[in-house]
């Protein structure tokens, strides 16, 4: 990913909490040099120093078959927003595109234990609809244990990050809010999360 130096974004409490917020994200592998996709919710902890990645396949999806030992990328790429020169001061200015992207990189390892599958599915659920739990710890241990043979869970040990801040950082204060008004009025909350982000990246002076 090309980033210019005033948009590499290298604070990694802030990274992993874009992760974090952000966590649908984009699983990438490379087979027979073509390039393979899948779209996964990721679990995201720091244990040691490390940036570690959980999630899980549908068994019948063969992409987990590419995981172990494996180069791989997730990239996190939310939110976004289209940005119109009509904010810019001077007329002679092309339209551009905010966003913020994680792209993580690492090994993968798949997780065969069925403890440790079930801890990984049952976060998940915590992690996205806590509420949910508890009708889940009530179901049958049979139906619990078809779920949980029907999914391929692994982990990815991150060992390269690299992340872009793109957030009209190179343009004038005037311009930047010009920016943040008109996104905070659009009725897409994309854009509304990329105001949000350049009113927190004007009050820390990043």
């Amino acid at each position: 990913m090309y980033i210019p130096e005033f948009n590499r974004l290298t604070d990694r409490n802030e990274i992993v909490d874009f992760m974090k917020q952000f966590s649908f994200a984009y699983i990438i592998t490379a087979k027979n040099d073509l390039p393979v996709a899948t779209p996964l919710p990721f679990l995201i902890k720091v244990k040691d120093e490390q940036i570690i990645l959980s999630s899980h396949f549908a068994k019948a999806n063969d992409h987990w078959k590419d995981i172990e030992n494996k180069d791989i990328l997730v990239i996190f790429s939310e939110p976004h927003a289209y940005i119109s020169p009509v904010n810019y001061t001077k007329e002679l200015n092309v339209p551009t595109w905010n966003y913020i992207s994680i792209h993580a990189y690492g090994k993968g390892k798949l997780i065969a234990e069925s403890e440790k599958v079930a801890e990984i599915l049952e976060s998940t659920i915590d992690n996205y609809e806590s509420a949910y739990r508890q009708q889940w710890d009530n179901f049958p241990e049979e139906y619990k244990s078809k779920m949980t043979k029907g999914i391929v869970a692994f982990e990815i040990v991150v060992t390269e990050v690299k992340a872009k801040k793109k957030l009209s950082q190179n343009r004038s204060e005037e311009e930047k809010q010009r920016i943040i008004e008109s996104l905070n009025e659009s009725e897409d909350s994309n854009e509304r999360h990329i105001a949000t982000f350049m009113k927190k990246e004007q009050s820390t002076g990043k």
